[in-house]
């Protein structure tokens, strides 16, 4: 008798699993596409603008190699799939409120997300799972990058 009570309670159990797994996953579907629309893949992920997005999925938020350098420096695209790993989907969302990051990351543009927003995005991320290396450390202004970098001008005075 308690073997059935406590199937009973497994079975009564399993529709709200099946419904928090069938949310999370709407959630990382959501996350896929603003990661797509917000161009988080134009920088984070190794040959997408230039193939066109087409890369594979399984590649896609792994950083890049490919620098950007300004007045600022060198800067390169983190490896969001590695970075998130370290984070709570909360610690995601209160960086992405104060976020603050040196040109070309449109830091602004993730400082307006919605929370449910940041927090898709997060779940899409952690779906991916850790892939790639860390991206290359940033190069100060008066030191050149060993790697390729676009060269962004001076802002106009």
């Amino acid at each position: 008798m308690k073997t059935l009570a406590a199937v009973c309670v497994l079975l009564a159990a399993f529709p709200v699993a099946a419904q928090e797994t069938k949310k999370a996953d709407l959630q990382a579907e959501r996350g896929r596409y603003l990661v797509r629309i917000a161009g988080c893949n134009d920088c984070h992920t190794p040959n997408y603008p230039q193939s066109g997005g087409k890369v594979p999925e399984s590649e896609w938020l792994t950083g890049d190699a490919l620098g950007w350098r300004g007045p600022w420096g060198t800067t390169y695209p983190t490896n969001l799939r590695l970075y998130m790993q370290d984070l709570t989907e909360e610690q995601w969302v209160q960086k992405g409120r104060s976020l603050n990051a040196r040109p070309p990351m449109p830091w602004f543009n993730v400082r307006d997300m919605r929370t449910s927003d940041l927090r898709a995005i997060y779940r899409y991320v952690r779906h991916l799972g850790p892939a790639g290396k860390p991206a290359p450390a940033f190069v100060p202004p008066e030191q050149a990058p060993k790697g390729p970098a676009v060269q962004f001008p001076p802002p106009p005075k």
